[in-house]
């Protein structure tokens, strides 16, 4: 029937928005007639399950539970949104301890029930720290665990298209990388605009600096003007690109965009963050962003924060001292990099 694979597929968190929309998108994209959903409520859950069953969809076994290990086990595919909300006046890092607590039973059932798991998506925010707190607990390589991290590139492509009131198609490379919060780097380097440098375009004049600005801050308000506009926070951007990066570990389409990833070498320390990166049926691998020297330091401040988020959940007790991260994964320092 023309899937990518006949491996299953597990969506945790699936009776809410963000992980019913993944269901539906992944039935869509015919990732796998292999699916299963995984919710503590029930009640929702099955209302997810019997709704998409309605579709019609050909060819797929649609399975539910509100049993973890029977979602997880024999699980090559698991991408996760099974966490709380971002809601109206919160910022990603404000779910820190409650989100934390839950990728840490995350990462320690994977470890229990699917440690053979091929690829791993944590979507759940603040989502550099909820995945790095599921890699240390599942015990599985840097390689099989990603984060959802390109919705503030994608929020950076729409911005320039409704300034310049073009196709979002003529943006080329618009790039995000660091955090998946307020201290993202920004990047103007890597972009094209109708084959146009944006940097140029920005030095030149073209954009006024103050204009640019002003795109930037509304790329890192982009999920809080979602919440403004909607009165919930983003659930349908999420689901499709977290389930195209499933669909890249599957050996699908090239995943487009950077993703979260374990970074650990001369430069970042014992981190997710968002880089460069591909998406394979060999894991998830970066390279070294370079930058101008302003985007380098805004980079670095990113990493420090994130640092600071990292150290916190230490501090709660939540994650090991980095020392001890070893006793729970032994592929903990391996560096990602392809430079490496």
């Amino acid at each position: 029937m023309n899937f990518l694979t006949n491996e299953k597929l597990t969506i945790v968190g699936a009776a809410g928005m963000i992980g019913s929309n993944m269901a539906q998108t992944a039935l869509m994209m015919r990732l796998t007639p292999n699916v299963c959903f995984y919710d503590p409520y029930a009640p929702a859950l099955e209302g997810v399950a019997e709704e998409l069953r309605h579709c019609g969809f050909e060819g797929v076994n649609i399975t539910f539970t509100s049993d973890v290990r029977e979602a997880l086990e024999g699980a090559a595919y698991v991408v996760s949104s099974g966490g709380a909300a971002r809601k109206a006046g919160m910022t990603r890092e404000d779910l820190l301890k409650g989100n934390a607590e839950i990728a840490a039973e995350f990462g320690k059932n994977i470890k229990a029930y699917c440690p053979d798991v091929k690829h791993i998506v944590v979507v759940f925010n603040p989502a550099d720290i909820t995945g790095l707190i599921t890699l240390v607990y599942s015990g599985v390589e840097p390689s099989r665990v990603s984060t959802l991290a390109a919705l503030d590139s994608t929020r950076l492509v729409s911005e320039l298209a409704k300034y310049f009131k073009i196709p979002s198609g003529e943006i080329q490379n618009a790039r995000t990388y660091g955090g998946h919060g307020e201290q993202m780097a920004v990047f103007e380097s890597t972009a094209t605009v109708n084959g146009k440098q944006l940097k140029e375009l920005v030095d030149n004049g073209i954009i006024p600096a103050a204009d640019w600005e002003a795109i930037k801050a509304r790329v890192v308000q982009g999920g809080k003007n979602i919440i403004e506009l909607r009165g919930r926070s983003s659930f349908q951007s999420p689901a499709y690109l977290s389930i195209e990066m499933i669909a890249a570990a599957m050996g699908g389409k090239p995943f487009r965009w950077p993703a979260g990833v374990y970074v650990n070498d001369s430069r970042f320390k014992h981190i997710m963050m968002a880089m460069e990166t591909t998406i394979g049926k060999d894991g998830v691998k970066y390279v070294e962003v370079e930058g101008t020297p302003e985007e380098s330091r805004e980079l670095e401040k990113s990493y420090e924060h994130l640092c600071k988020l990292r150290d916190e959940v230490i501090q709660m007790g939540v994650l090991p001292p980095i020392a001890d991260w070893r006793r729970f994964n032994p592929y903990i320092d391996e560096c990602t990099c392809n430079n490496k």
